[in-house]
C-alpha cells in the first residue's frame, strides 16, 4: 500500500489494515529532531521507526523529540523501540522528549513505569526547554 492511498479493508480477516506516517524535522534550535508519529506503532510499523530512530543515532543525533499528538495505538512492539535506545542516546548526552501524548498512550506508559524514565511533556517549547 502506498503511504498516499487510503486505508484498505482485508476482506478475509475483516480488520482495517493498520499503518504509520513518520514525519521528520530538524529544528534549528539546539540540534533538535522531531519525529511526528501518526497511527500505529505495533509489530508491523515497528520496523520503520527503528530505521528512523537508528538513523538519526548514527548520524550522532541525540537530541530527539518524538510528537505522539496523533498516534492511535502503541504495542509493546513499540515500546520496546524507545526502551531500546534511551540508554545510548543518554550515554551521549541526549535526551529523547515525548510530548502530546494521548491519554490512554500516557496510561501504558505510566502503568509499565516509563514515565520514570522519559520526560513526558504537552507541547513543542517544553520539549525545546527540557534540552537547556
Amino acid at each position: 500500500m502506498k503511504e498516499d492511498e487510503p486505508q484498505e479493508t482485508l476482506r478475509s480477516e475483516n480488520r482495517t489494515m493498520r499503518k504509520l506516517n513518520i514525519t521528520i524535522d530538524t529544528l534549528s534550535e539546539q540540534n533538535v529532531t522531531k519525529i511526528s508519529v501518526e497511527g500505529f506503532l505495533d509489530a508491523h510499523t515497528v520496523p520503520e521507526m527503528e530505521k528512523i530512530i537508528h538513523g538519526l543515532l548514527n548520524d550522532g543525533k541525540y537530541r530527539i523529540i518524538v510528537d505522539f499528538n496523533a498516534l492511535s495505538y502503541i504495542s509493546s512492539a513499540g515500546l520496546g523501540v524507545f526502551m531500546s535506545v534511551i540508554g545510548d542516546v543518554k550515554n551521549n548526552n541526549g535526551d529523547i522528549i515525548l510530548m502530546k501524548m494521548p491519554p490512554k498512550i500516557y496510561k501504558v506508559f505510566d502503568l509499565l513505569g516509563f514515565t520514570e524514565i522519559f520526560t513526558i511533556v504537552d507541547d513543542e517549547q517544553t520539549a525545546l526547554n527540557s534540552f537547556k
